[in-house]
């Protein structure tokens, strides 16, 4: 499984564990709720600084959304 691949996988176990919608959390981190769907579902990354943003929303490490560690 590639990099995105991961990505994407923990991205999207998280947000549904979190039991926020993705208007929550885009409202929560300052981008659209659609920009957090493709974050699931495309190539697109966030920014550093939002990524670091959704991490905190979503209460896990940014090691584990990486792919590189655990929560």
């Amino acid at each position: 499984m590639g990099s995105f691949e991961i990505i994407k996988k923990r991205l999207k176990e998280c947000i549904k564990e979190s039991g926020l919608t993705t208007v929550e959390i885009a409202s929560k981190i300052g981008v659209s709720s659609g920009m957090v769907t493709q974050y699931c579902t495309t190539q697109k990354l966030p920014r550093l600084d939002t990524f670091a943003d959704l991490c905190k929303v979503l209460n896990v490490s940014a090691d584990y959304i990486l792919g590189i560690g655990n929560y």
